[in-house]
């Protein structure tokens, strides 16, 4: 994988008006998106895009995992498999991208952007829009704009959602927008063929530590739920009907009501399959370690945080619990099933 470094040269690069391109207006015609991450979350999102966009619209995606891609063009259709991500920001005006990790994200814009002085207009001389919907720490977010915004390709948006894979498929997710005033409609525009809502939480990265405060609170009350289910359980109690109480009191959240722990309580929630499927452990793992970095970055101190950490860490590597849904902790801490 092309280390970082490189992207860094972008970052100092003239954004004078020799480098700019793609920033005239025309009538639009067809519109061209491009897709890169077709993970649990990236392949529904790509595939509710494809089905809201105009049949006529040019659709470009692209994964690591060519697999993936050949099955999304034989099951979706109408779409055009990319050989590379630079090929992706080539024919594309709105380009997204759902990335598991920073790095991720920094490598393949370093690809898309580099180098800026070849990189072919914009389709109908519009300018590009580049909205990242992975969830990474507001530092980097902000250097892959930077980036975006000195080479004069386009602009950069940075969109987390919530919602869970169940969000995706159904097209219910929520987008946390970090943007300038003037690209809002735009990109809400994009996003709402996704999701069913958009909160535009301030300028660029705005969105980012909107996304990580509130994984921050659900990585806790997952714990929480798990704990107090755990407790009810284990005093006789009927955990459905200790649910369906906690869900008409002070205690209910998204882990009690949507994705409870104990098997058989939510419909559909990963605990009983197994807890296979959902919002995996290493990853809500790295958002809880995304925000209690972002935090020591502005001098903030979770005092839950660093406990929390400690728990999904252990988890992760738990041979009975790795690789699955969050909501396992449950089952870490001893719950019955």
């Amino acid at each position: 994988m092309a280390s970082i470094a490189p992207l860094k040269q972008v970052f100092s690069r003239s954004t004078g008006a020799t480098a700019r391109r793609g920033f005239a207006t025309t009538t639009r015609l067809d519109a061209s998106y491009g897709f890169i991450g077709l993970g649990q979350m990236g392949y529904p999102m790509a595939s509710n895009l494809r089905s809201k966009i105009s049949s006529s619209d040019k659709m470009y995606i692209h994964d690591v995992n060519p697999a993936v891609t050949e099955q999304f063009a034989k099951e979706i259709g109408n779409v055009e498999i990319a050989q590379s991500v630079r090929d992706v920001a080539e024919k594309s005006e709105t380009i997204l991208t759902v990335l598991p990790e920073p790095h991720h994200v920094q490598n393949v814009f370093q690809q898309m952007l580099r180098p800026d002085a070849t990189l072919a207009e914009a389709p109908n001389n519009h300018e590009r829009l580049f909205i990242d919907c992975s969830t990474i720490d507001p530092k980097s977010s902000a250097g892959v704009a930077n980036a975006v915004h000195s080479s004069g390709q386009g602009r950069f948006v940075d969109a987390p959602m919530s919602g869970g894979v169940v969000g995706a498929r159904a097209g219910t997710l929520t987008f946390m927008l970090g943007a300038s005033e003037e690209l809002v409609e735009r990109t809400t525009e994009v996003l709402k063929m996704m999701g069913k809502r958009t909160i535009h939480l301030g300028p660029q990265t705005s969105g980012l530590k909107g996304k990580l405060a509130n994984n921050y609170l659900l990585a806790l009350n997952n714990i929480a739920t798990a704990e107090a289910m755990n407790m009810g359980v284990k005093w006789g109690l009927d955990p459905k009907t200790l649910a369906d109480m906690i869900n008409t009191a002070t205690g209910k959240c998204w882990p009690s009501e949507i994705n409870n722990p104990v098997p058989g309580v939510s419909e559909n929630a990963p605990a009983g399959r197994d807890y296979k499927g959902g919002f995996g452990t290493r990853l809500m793992l790295k958002d809880l370690k995304l925000a209690l970095q972002a935090g020591a970055e502005s001098n903030i101190v979770p005092h839950l945080g660093a406990h929390a950490q400690d728990i999904y860490s252990a988890v992760v590597v738990d041979p009975a619990c790795k690789d699955r849904d969050f909501s396992v902790v449950y089952r870490y801490i001893g719950g019955k099933e």
